[in-house]
Parts: C-alpha cells; structure tokens; sequence
C-alpha cells in the first residue's frame, strides 16, 4: 500500500477505532505516517517504543491503602477514561517497532487492543491503537507475532513509492540534491539487504544523508554518507554530487534563459532540474518555463512538477498555463 492510500485509510479507520498494525521493510517511515495522521487530524498522539519496555512499564501492584488488596498504579502515558486524554479530542496509541517484543507484551497489547482496558481501566473514548513493525521476511530482529493479537488487528503494508516519497520530501526540506539523486536512481531509495551492514532506505537518506549535507567537512562526505546508506550507495551519490556542484549556476541560467546551455548527460539534467526548481518563484517562474522548454520534454515536465510542489502557487501564473498547453499530451 502506497503511503499516500495508508493515510487515507488510517483516517477512515480512526473513526471507527480499529486496532491496526503497519509492516514494511526497516526505514519506510511507517512510523512517521502513523504521526502525521494523527497530526493531520488534529488528535493526541502517544508513541511507545516496545522493545525498551518492560511489562511494569504498563502498570506496577501497589498495596490499597484502603483495604487488604492490591491495586495497579498505572503509568501516566496511558489515556485513560478520566485522564487528561479523555478531553473529547480523541488521539492515536502508537507501540513502536511491536515485532520486536516479547510475547508478554504482546500479550498486554492484545488486551488493550480487545478489551480497550488496562488493568480494568477503561481506555479513554475516541482513541485508536496502532503498532508498527518490520516484517519477519525482512530479518530485522522481528518476532513471531502472538496469534491472538494478529486476530485483533488489519494489518496494512507499507510500500515505498518514489513519487510519494518525492512529494513528503520536498514538503519537508530534504536537500535537493539528494531528491534529484533519488529521481535519477530510484532503486536506491530503499535498497534493503539484511546481510549488509548500512542500507539505503528513505529514513537514513533524510537523517544520514540529507541532514549532514553541509554540515560535515567536505573531505568527511564520503564517509559519512557510508556509515549511513552503504557503500555502493555512497559511492554513487557521492559522484553525484561532484556534477550537482559543477553546474552551471542556475541563477545565470534563469537570466539568461534563452541562450544558456542545456546540457545532454542525464544525470546532470536530473541535477540541474532539482536545482532550478528549488529556486522557482512567481517573479522567475515564466524564465524557468523558457528555460526547461529547451530541455528534453521528460526533464521539462520533472523541473516544473518539483517547482510547483514546493510551490504550489506557481501554477496560477501565465507562464505555467501556457507550459501545460505545449505538454498536455503528457498532463492529461
């Protein structure tokens, strides 16, 4: 399932409150998903990590200071009928990387996922339980999942698709060369082998890649970009980078739009595409159009359809509506 229809569906099943659980391969973002729908909702949202916890985490005896018996004091991230959380807005219970943990949590998550009690406290109304986890397949340190809890749950897998993972990126200031790089060499956006040490998937591209993108001295590029994504992976990128940086600059290009050189080698026109679109505005955007005219008809439609998600503004312009005529054939 494509993240874009995982979102979709989540917020069709809040309403109704089913338990979910979300597998794919390690890196996918699943997590981040189950996040930005609670966001998108505007809902709570609490997020455990299983395999840190420990069955006390869910709620340790006490003695009742009342009488002869024992009581669970439970713990205070649990929303609870009467809790804090129990304010109408409703919210997501999210159990992180749940394959992970042992069969006693498994067993407490399963109560809560049936019963919507902890300890016999009731779970506060319009929550919904969701678990993420990597698939056994993927031999990324996921358990067997208890029958039962499987039995009280849809599980729904996350696919990696590069077109959304394209438009998350840009909404979310991924570094343009790394989007282009990922345009130019799809199967590395998540290249998972579970005999590797350091794999490309789309969480270490943004946290290990992306995020160090300058911040790191360039002579230590190479080696941090293998620490994160692998070496074949760091490799390639890396090459990329030495074309991103000699490009012709894209400010020049955008004044000059009608004479500067259009280059042939496709990696630097996925480069230079990524580049220019970053600096797309509503006072440039008609140069940029007579510019990326001049490109090869499947680098024209990229460079304006990267300007236009980040910002979607530019397509009320005159210059985006005379491009769409000359390329309807491809738009519609």
């Amino acid at each position: 399932m494509r993240s874009l229809t995982l979102k979709a569906t989540l917020k069709a099943l809040f309403s109704q409150h089913r338990t979910v659980c979300v597998e794919g391969m390690p890196g996918g973002g699943k997590t981040t998903i189950v996040h930005a729908v609670a966001r998108e909702l505007g809902v709570h949202y609490i997020e455990k990590h299983m395999p840190t916890m420990l069955v006390e985490d869910f709620g340790i005896l006490f003695p009742n200071p009342t009488s002869d018996t024992l009581h669970y004091k439970l713990p205070d991230w649990f929303p609870a009928k009467g809790s804090a959380y129990d304010d109408g807005r409703g919210g997501i219970l999210c159990f992180d990387d749940r394959n992970q943990a042992g069969a006693d949590l498994q067993k407490v998550l399963a109560n809560i996922c049936q019963a919507r009690t902890l300890h016999n406290t009731q779970l506060a109304d319009g929550w919904m339980v969701v678990s993420t986890g990597n698939r056994q397949s993927d031999r990324a340190g996921a358990n067997r999942v208890l029958s039962h809890l499987r039995n009280r749950e849809t599980v729904l897998e996350l696919d990696t698709h590069l077109d959304d993972w394209t438009t998350w990126a840009l909404e979310n200031d991924v570094k343009p060369e790394v989007i282009s790089f990922i345009r130019f060499r799809p199967n590395l956006l998540h290249d998972f082998d579970p005999q590797r040490d350091q794999n490309a998937t789309p969480r270490s591209w943004v946290d290990g890649v992306s995020a160090v993108l300058g911040a790191v001295p360039p002579e230590a590029e190479y080696e941090c970009f293998k620490g994160a994504v692998g070496e074949g992976a760091a490799a390639e990128f890396t090459g990329f980078l030495r074309i991103f940086r000699k490009l012709p600059n894209p400010d020049a290009i955008l004044m000059n739009p009608t004479t500067s050189e259009v280059p042939t080698d496709p990696a630097t026109l996925y480069a230079l595409s990524g580049s220019l679109a970053e600096r797309a505005t509503e006072s440039n955007f008609d140069r940029l159009c007579a510019y990326v005219e001049r490109m090869p008809p499947e680098f024209s439609v990229l460079t304006v359809s990267y300007a236009l998600r980040k910002k979607a503004e530019l397509s009320n312009s005159q210059a985006f509506t005379k491009w769409a005529i000359a390329h309807q054939d491809v738009l519609f």
